[in-house]
C-alpha cells in the first residue's frame, strides 16, 4: 500500500552512476592521505629537484648525495630565547651640529671605545640641532652637510644612537611663546631662576607638545633611545614668585603630578616607535623616601623617584663610579622598579663593570 503522496517507503536500487561516484571519491581520499604520508620522504637534490626517498631505498644512497630531506613536523625542537638586554657604553658627542659623522665618533670613540653615541638634539639654552618643524625657527641650528651626517649616524649598524633632550629649562621657546609655553612669574612676567634661566611651563598643553613633537621625531628619523634632561619645575631661586597656575592650591602633590602627567603623555606618544625611554635624575633624588621627599629638591621640582622611575626603560644618574655608590644606586631604583636599568653618567672614561652600560659626559 502506497504512503503519502511524493513519499514511498522502498527506493529500490540506485542507479550504477552513483556506485562509480563513491568507488570515486573513496579513491580521491586515499591519494590524498598517501600524499600526506609520503611528503616526509620527498628529498630534494643539488637542482632543487623532488623526489621520494623511501625507508627500504635510504640505506643504499651514497653519502654526500646531495639530497636535502624535509624536515617531518615535530621532529626539531625549537627554542625561543628573548632577546639579550643590550648593554650601553655610550660617550656624548660635542654639542652643536656635525658635518663628519666618522670623524668626530673616531675623535669620541678612538678604537671603537664605545658602542653608543648621545647627540644633544635640544640643549638646555633652548637650541635645537635637527630640522624640527615643531621648533621656533630662532631656536634651529643646523648648517650644510648636519642633516646627511646624522642620517650616516643613524644608518651605522654598529652604534647606538641617543637624542638627548633639554626639556623644561629653554630660554628661546619659553620666550618665544610666552603665554602657550612659558613658565610666568607672579607679576604675569617671564620668571627667571637664581642661575637667570628662564623655563617652558610643564602645566602648559603647549609646552608638553613641543618636547613630545622633538622627541616623536627623533624616534621616526631613527634614534634608538630618547634621553629626557631638566623634566623638572626650577629648583634655585625665588620659587615663590613662580606662578604654578591651578597646581599652586595643592603644592607641592600638584608639581609631581603634572610632571608624571608630562611623561605619560610622552611614553603614549613613542609606543608606535621601537625606541627606548630613559630619563636623567638627580643623585639627591636617590635618597628621598615616601611618594615625595618633604623638603628639599624633590619637594619643589615635581620629581619623584617612585612616580617616574616605572615609566622609563633606563634611568641615568651621576656618579663617581665607585662600586659601593653604585650598589646603593641600583638597589634604591630596584626598589621602586625592578624593570628599569641604572646607568651612571661618568666624567671619566672607563666601565665601572664589564657589559654595564654607563655614559662619558665630561
Amino acid at each position: 500500500m502506497g504512503g503519502p503522496r511524493g513519499y514511498s517507503s522502498y527506493h529500490g536500487k540506485g542507479p550504477k552512476w552513483k556506485i562509480l561516484l563513491a568507488v570515486l571519491l573513496v579513491l580521491v581520499i586515499l591519494g590524498a592521505l598517501a600524499v600526506i604520508r609520503l611528503q616526509k620522504y620527498v628529498v630534494y637534490d643539488d637542482s632543487d629537484r623532488p623526489r621520494l626517498d623511501l625507508p627500504q631505498f635510504s640505506k643504499d644512497q651514497p653519502e654526500g648525495s646531495g639530497s636535502t630531506p624535509v624536515d617531518e613536523p615535530g621532529d626539531a625542537s625549537f627554542t625561543i630565547e628573548e632577546p639579550e638586554q643590550r648593554s650601553v657604553q655610550a660617550a656624548a658627542l660635542p654639542v652643536g651640529p656635525m658635518t663628519d659623522w666618522k670623524a668626530v665618533w673616531a675623535a669620541v670613540s678612538p678604537g671603537g671605545a664605545y658602542n653608543a653615541a648621545v647627540y644633544t638634539v635640544k640643549a638646555a639654552d633652548g637650541l635645537v640641532y635637527i630640522d624640527a618643524q615643531a621648533a621656533p625657527p630662532s631656536s634651529v641650528r643646523t648648517v650644510e652637510g648636519s642633516a646627511a651626517a646624522l642620517g650616516d649616524m643613524l644608518k651605522d649598524e654598529g652604534v647606538y644612537a641617543v637624542a638627548k633632550i633639554d626639556c623644561f629649562r629653554d630660554p628661546v621657546a619659553s620666550s618665544a611663546d610666552l603665554a602657550g609655553r612659558g613658565l610666568k612669574n607672579t607679576g604675569g612676567y617671564v620668571f627667571y631662576d637664581g642661575n637667570n634661566e628662564r623655563w617652558l611651563d610643564p602645566a602648559k598643553e603647549g609646552a608638553r607638545q613641543y618636547l613630545v613633537d622633538l622627541a616623536t621625531a627623533c624616534a621616526a628619523a631613527g634614534f634608538d633611545e630618547i634621553l629626557l634632561t631638566d623634566v623638572s619645575y626650577p629648583t634655585v631661586g625665588k620659587l615663590n614668585k613662580i606662578d604654578y597656575g591651578p597646581a599652586a592650591t595643592g603644592l607641592p602633590d600638584s608639581l609631581r603630578q603634572g610632571i608624571n602627567a608630562f611623561l605619560t603623555e610622552m611614553k603614549a606618544a613613542l609606543a608606535e616607535y621601537d625606541v627606548k625611554l630613559s630619563i636623567l635624575l638627580p643623585p639627591e633624588l636617590f635618597a628621598s623616601t615616601g611618594a615625595l621627599a618633604a623638603e628639599g629638591t624633590a619637594a619643589v621640582s615635581g620629581q619623584s623617584l617612585e612616580d617616574i622611575a616605572p615609566l622609563m626603560d633606563r634611568v641615568y644618574v651621576s656618579a663617581s663610579g665607585d662600586g659601593t655608590e653604585l650598589d646603593s644606586l641600583r638597589t634604591r631604583l630596584a626598589v621602586v622598579s625592578k624593570d628599569t636599568e641604572l646607568v651612571p653618567v661618568l666624567a671619566q672614561p672607563g666601565a665601572p663593570e664589564d657589559g654595564v652600560s654607563y655614559l662619558i659626559a665630561p
